[in-house]
């Protein structure tokens, strides 16, 4: 009989009076369960639960009372219905603007977190319901399991904050079909349950009124080995709520997205006369030309390098997005940060870009955000195999 045994780690906040731990962790019948648990801000990632996140992780890997680890998220309404929408970029906002160097902590410790998940040694299962975004996908995309629901909406939509997908977006989105990670990454389209598992950022559908069945079942059944219960999860077939993924796999992603810089992108899109290119030009030409041009670039350097490497070459990235001294910008200046008071702080949705237009990125405004600022062994990510 496994040992029953709760760790609410500590990072408290303060919500109409009342104390929450914005992660939960707990390990019954040989699986490690942690929930996130932050609803007002859809459980996005700050610094405190990356490192409890990343402390209970390492206590479980090595514990051999611990034979799986599930992660779930929550809503005001409790389990389930968000899993996590990201990073907190107002943290970011306000970090860069007051220089604080928690800052770069967030995203060396972050990145490493992301990498123990998809290196995790024992089975680790999502359960994607409801909001999966960017910080959300790197803390999902490495897991042996990836659970969605009717309710799911995954995207990566760092290039309408000017910054690039990260958390091992370089890493995971080459693996889908095609050319559809550079389409995702670029466009940061939202996907519902359906495409998600159509673009191989899923593995298995449940109707979200029996997530908290199907997650109690994981820890129900001590009769039957870890094995065999996360065995009855792998061959669910439960996916009657799901939505159509009318065929959004258009054959012109991988025509189009296939070319090497958006300036050539944004040239096909402009010659089609299909709706779904106006949609998606439309959809470009509201994101950071700049960081199109960042993230294209990485995303195809991706397809060819390990996770470690991918890692430390976005560590590099973010460093530059919010220290973009070639181009003589930091703080408020940067498109990172411009990007994030236009969508989080003021709200106007007008976003000053710099510059305003795909066509007049040049290669030396680009070229030097793949520079390291470090030499090679006083990278932050350094150590990572």
């Amino acid at each position: 009989m496994y040992r029953l045994f709760a760790t609410v780690h500590f990072t408290i906040i303060k919500v109409r009076g009342l104390s929450l731990s914005n992660i939960i962790t707990a390990v019954t019948a040989g699986i490690g369960k942690i929930t996130l648990n932050r609803p007002e801000a859809l459980n996005a990632l700050n610094l405190s639960m990356v490192r409890d996140m990343t402390r209970a992780l390492l206590d479980w890997r090595d514990n051999p009372e611990v034979e799986a680890v599930a992660i779930r998220g929550s809503s005001k309404h409790g389990p389930f219905g968000a899993f996590c929408a990201g990073g907190d970029i107002r943290f970011f906002h306000r970090a860069s603007i007051a220089n604080d160097p928690d800052l770069e902590a967030f995203f060396t410790e972050e990145y490493r977190l992301n990498h123990l998940i998809f290196n995790y040694p024992k089975p680790y299962i999502a359960f994607m319901d409801g909001i999966v975004m960017g910080g959300g996908m790197g803390i999902s995309q490495g897991a042996s399991l990836r659970i969605i629901t009717e309710r799911t909406k995954i995207a990566m939509p760092e290039t309408n904050i000017g910054l690039f997908p990260d958390v091992g977006g370089g890493y995971f989105l080459p693996k889908c079909p095609g050319y559809c990670g550079e389409y995702l990454g670029l466009t940061g389209k939202v996907l519902n349950g359906s495409e998600a598992l159509a673009a191989d950022l899923a593995d298995r559908a449940i109707n979200s009124d029996n997530l908290q069945d199907y997650w109690d079942s994981l820890t129900n059944n001590e009769m039957m080995s870890v094995d065999q219960r996360i065995s009855r999860l792998h061959s669910v077939i439960d996916d009657s709520r799901l939505p159509e993924n009318d065929n959004w796999l258009n054959p012109e992603i991988d025509k189009i997205f296939s070319f090497d810089t958006p300036s050539e992108i944004l040239r096909e899109l402009e010659k089609s006369s299909s709706p779904w290119a106006k949609e998606t030009s439309k959809l470009l030409h509201k994101r950071s030309p700049l960081m199109l041009h960042v993230s294209l670039r990485q995303i195809k350097l991706g397809r060819h390098m390990s996770l470690a490497d991918e890692l430390r070459l976005e560590r590099t990235l973010v460093q530059h997005c919010f220290y973009t001294n070639h181009l003589q910008r930091v703080g408020a200046q940067t498109e990172t940060v411009e990007g994030i008071r236009a969508l989080a702080i003021d709200k106007d949705h007008s976003p000053t870009w710099n510059p305003s237009r795909i066509e007049d990125v040049t290669k030396s405004m680009v070229d030097p955000f793949f520079e390291s600022p470090w030499l090679k062994d006083e990278h932050p990510l350094a150590d990572l195999k």
